[in-house]
């Protein structure tokens, strides 16, 4: 989430692991064209083809994607600045983004969260701009779980059934839908006018007279209503325009404790005073009021886990959640990222994946995590897919780009996790982060090529590109609440790198310049290798360290070896944006034996470069003459023995 600015993770790692958040603990706050592959329609039907290597993971970001407007007026208006319709998701869409080498899309901010806009008319309540950032919302501030953004529809009314389409469309392709699911918080004003029969909202049989209860499904301030957070100095509701809501209030009586964990009834500015923390049975003291899972269970499987919570009495808003997950995968939603999943604790996620893999055995489920002391928990635990790589890999890449590291610093980070390697996501861009061609991070999205090579193949685990990214995107412009370098999550806006390559509906990147279309092919190139390379879900060897000795191979270069036993790949990177290098590649030993080279001449041909190189094995060693220009990343792929 993080959708003010850097969330604290360092502190209060117990409030977090125990479901409370910070503030539960501390009163500290900071900003923190390809060919069509039809493809089964229903749903958990969905196939995505047999390609033997990596998955790849496109995020849009959905109300911004198909946006045409150009207009960008700070503050602007849904009329003025224009916003992206699933109809705009078209084939040409789909198309292009498997063209890329995605085989799942993510689908950011699709549910019906909090918004400024009059859709009374449907029966939609307003909503009030003092509990909202910005003038679009939060996509993390859901006020309906059974339904979709309005804003989204080409006609509100049916929402729902446009978003169906999508999926369906999505499938076509051969593309699986992923979308999110905030288990940790909700909009303060929550109100399904959607939810199925028989389905109770959020809060509606809470007692808020008890500032605990287990079934409760919020935490509430005794004796103390809720009063809206002083604001910042400068800052204005929707830019200062006048709004009949604005009225200098809102409405919670008795208060309830906020999304990140305060137990404030005035929570602060940079606290996500828009929703409220839902409770899971954690009391306020950190203790659990649900059954706990045995220790063993790490090592037991799905229906063990499902087993296990069958006839269990768990809190009422597991239930709930339970039940909304599997709402959208009867509808062919192949998948789910989690929302700050850190902050709701373990024996949850057993629950609620559990439930999920036994409707869908292949659901993608991805976790937003920032802890590494308790990865291994969610993965054998919680029976989570895949995990945010965020403050390793992430991280140190982003300080090599930025020169305040040099490449050794990726060699702890490169076997840090062998263990759950293949359940760590790895990525460059995404909604929370700085685009790279900001000057913020890079400056150019160039300057990050070896980065992402590295990113694409040092790992099995998936590979994440953000829209835009491809082509450059720099995030300028301060939109209303979201300010530049990120685009903007909270406010009506066009993307202009990404409508360059969007041209109108066509998505064949036409109106791009030739950098980026040189930019958008290498992405292409990487993504599509990756698909299909099995070396990249194999073993990796470090190289780096017997070469950094070599005359010629600086500190910039990093290189390691990925194979198994149907493919062999050496893969270099050099993020020196001035230097070019030339040196003797030397093949550890020890990696000479396990290959089985044996003396003689063998070909690799370079997958990112189209080039050719001999390597020649004498008495058990082995060297190759390379040369790498600035920013150059090669990909050597061992071919039969000359």
């Amino acid at each position: 989430m993080k959708t003010t600015k850097k969330f604290l993770l360092s502190a209060i790692s117990l409030c977090i692991t125990t479901g409370l958040g910070l503030s539960a603990c501390s009163d500290q706050n900071t900003f923190s064209a390809q060919q069509s592959i039809p493809e089964n329609t229903k749903s958990n039907e969905s196939k995505v083809s047999d390609e033997q290597g990596k998955i790849v993971l496109y995020q849009m970001f959905t109300r911004l994607f198909g946006n045409k407007n150009t207009t960008n007026k700070p503050w602007g208006t849904l009329e003025e600045n224009g916003v992206g319709k699933f109809n705009d998701i078209n084939d040409n869409a789909l198309k292009a983004i498997k063209g890329l080498g995605a085989n799942y899309v993510w689908y950011t901010g699709v549910l019906h969260h909090d918004l400024v806009r009059d859709y009374t008319d449907i029966g939609i309540s307003n909503d009030d701009p003092e509990v909202i950032k910005g003038r679009a919302g939060s996509p993390y501030a859901v006020k309906d779980y059974y339904n979709v953004n309005p804003d989204m529809a080409v006609n509100p009314a049916n929402r729902l059934q446009e978003f169906e389409a999508l999926i369906q469309r999505t499938h076509k392709y051969g593309l699986k839908a992923v979308i999110d699911i905030v288990p940790n918080h909700i909009a303060r004003n929550y109100q399904s006018i959607s939810k199925p029969a028989g389905v109770e909202d959020f809060g509606a049989n809470d007692k808020p007279e008890l500032g605990y209860h287990r079934d409760n499904n919020f935490y509430y301030v005794e004796g103390q209503d809720f009063v809206l957070p002083e604001w910042l100095e400068g800052y204005q509701v929707l830019g200062g325009e006048k709004h009949p809501l604005i009225d200098g209030e809102f409405v919670e009586s008795p208060a309830k404790w906020t999304g990140n964990g305060s137990r404030k009834a005035q929570p602060h500015f940079y606290d996500w005073y828009e929703t409220v923390k839902v409770n899971y049975g954690v009391r306020p003291d950190g203790s659990f009021d649900f059954p706990r899972l045995p220790a063993e269970y790490a090592e037991k499987g799905i229906s063990e886990h499902f087993e296990f919570w069958k006839g269990k009495d768990v809190p009422n808003s597991w239930v709930k959640f339970k039940d909304i997950a599997l709402y959208w995968t009867a509808k062919g939603v192949d998948g789910f990222r989690y929302d700050m999943a850190e902050m709701v604790p373990v024996e949850f996620w057993s629950y609620m994946n559990s439930h999920i893999k036994m409707q869908n055995p292949d659901a993608f489920l991805l976790a937003e995590i920032y802890q590494p002391e308790i990865y291994n928990d969610f993965i054998k635990l919680g029976k989570m897919d895949y995990l945010y790589d965020k403050v390793d890999l992430y991280d140190r890449l982003k300080e090599v780009i930025q020169n305040k590291r040099n490449t050794d610093v990726l060699d702890d980070v490169a076997v840090k996790y062998t263990e759950i390697d293949e359940h760590l996501l790895h990525f460059l861009e995404n909604h929370d982060e700085q685009r790279i061609a900001s000057h913020e991070f890079a400056g150019n999205p160039e300057k990050a090529l070896p980065a992402m090579v590295v990113s694409a193949t040092l790992g099995k685990g998936p590979t994440m590109i953000y829209f835009g990214q491809t082509v450059g995107e720099k995030g300028e412009g301060d939109a209303g609440f979201g300010k530049s370098s990120r685009t903007s999550l909270f406010d009506y806006w066009g993307v202009p790198a990404h409508q360059q390559w969007m041209n109108d509906g066509k998505f064949d990147g036409a109106k791009l310049s030739n950098k980026q279309k040189q930019l958008q092919a290498y992405y292409s190139k990487l993504l599509n290798f990756t698909r299909n390379a099995s070396a990249l879900t194999g073993e990796w060897v470090n190289t780096h360290k017997v070469n950094k000795e070599q005359a010629g191979y600086s500190e910039d270069i990093y290189s390691y070896a990925r194979f198994d036993d149907k493919q062999k790949l050496l893969v270099l990177a050099n993020f020196s944006e001035q230097n070019s290098a030339t040196f003797e590649y030397q093949i550890p030993s020890e990696l000479i034996k396990t290959w089985q080279l044996t003396d003689g001449n063998y070909q690799f041909v370079d997958r990112l470069n189209e080039a050719e190189y001999q390597l020649t094995v004498v008495k058990g060693e082995a060297t190759v003459t390379l040369t790498m220009a600035p920013l150059m990343s090669r990909i050597l792929e061992l071919k039969a023995k000359t």
